[in-house]
């Protein structure tokens, strides 16, 4: 969607009338940059009495015109956002949900806004933060405790298969309806077949928790976890991989936590925030994985635009990352002589 209608817009401010038991006008409302597989609207509101008195600055969060697999519902990702929130994670709160198409055409959620940067390429340029590094291993451990018991992400499944062997099985598949023959990233899967570790824990994984997911304010503090679409039942060493891998450092190589600091800060808070000790080994595993499923993330991004769905530069270009990916997935697994 390329802009909110008048008639839609108006009915959106029926929606926060009732929410918020009050008169609201709508003094804002307009498109955010970024957000590849959702929608970001900036959305100012001002509500004249009752409990949500005074002025809010929220973001307007829905469906692109295009998804791709395993992209959560906006009410399903609502869910998720106010687990989180229960649970003691630094992320936007949130505020109410709407899963009426009348309104705007498809689900949408609405959470308050956060300030600061997200850009990765921005935040890898800062001086290293190992302060930054190690809140983010801490809030890491608040989202793994999170646990299948929770009744209100009833919607999350768990495969049968360990967490790494249903990885391996979706991106085979997913290359598959691409039609993409991609050699190194089938070594790669058949690599994480045969080494797949034996199942773990079993946690809430974000599964996106990287640099350019999170926000971070001007002094260098953890701002708000972002985009839970993706987040589901798995194993910790996924996230801890995902955050780590050399795909999501932004250039900066030799800060391996994020591109922002070394791992040891990372590490040592996520441990005494879980109680649980990092095994390496399992990590390292995960990084591997990490970069295959970022070269079959860019593969359907761009296939989003070639298809005709959702015309878009940002989309076409994103397949470009994938011969370096296939590069690190060699590096790592021995397939480089």
């Amino acid at each position: 969607m390329g802009l909110i209608e008048d008639d839609a817009k108006a009915r959106l401010r029926e929606v926060l009338i009732q929410a918020a038991e009050s008169p609201v006008e709508i003094t804002a409302l307009e498109r955010l940059s970024g957000g590849a597989i959702q929608e970001n609207w900036l959305l100012d509101i001002s509500v004249t009495e009752g409990a949500w008195a005074g002025d809010h600055q929220l973001v307007l969060r829905m469906d692109a015109p295009s998804s791709v697999a395993t992209s959560h519902s906006r009410v399903q990702e609502f869910a998720l956002l106010k687990a989180a929130h229960k649970a003691g994670v630094t992320v936007p709160t949130p505020c109410l949900v709407g899963d009426d198409d009348a309104i705007l055409g498809g689900p949408f959620f609405i959470m308050h806004r956060v300030q600061g940067t997200a850009a990765g390429h921005k935040l890898v340029k800062r001086p290293v933060n190992e302060g930054l590094a190690a809140e983010l291993g801490t809030q890491l451990a608040r989202i793994h405790r999170i646990k299948p018991k929770d009744k209100s992400l009833r919607f999350l499944t768990r495969a049968k298969l360990t967490p790494a062997l249903r990885a391996v099985a979706d991106y085979r598949c997913y290359l598959d309806d691409l039609g993409a023959s991609r050699p190194a990233l089938e070594w790669g899967l058949r690599w994480l077949e045969l080494n797949a570790p034996e199942r773990g824990a079993t946690v809430l994984c974000h599964r996106d928790y990287r640099t350019g997911n999170y926000m971070v304010s001007d002094d260098g503090q953890l701002a708000g976890i972002l985009d839970w679409e993706f987040a589901g039942w798995g194993e910790p060493e996924e996230d801890i991989g995902w955050f780590c891998a050399k795909c999501w450092r932004f250039g900066a190589d030799g800060r391996e936590a994020g591109g922002i600091a070394p791992r040891e800060p990372f590490y040592k808070a996520y441990e005494k925030e879980s109680g649980r000790w990092i095994d390496d080994d399992r990590v390292a595993y995960w990084e591997v994985m990490a970069h295959v499923r970022w070269a079959v993330i860019a593969f359907q991004q761009a296939h989003r635009h070639v298809s005709g769905e959702e015309p878009s530069l940002e989309l076409a270009l994103t397949a470009h990352v994938v011969p370096e990916l296939e590069w690190e997935v060699l590096n790592l697994t021995g397939g480089v002589a």
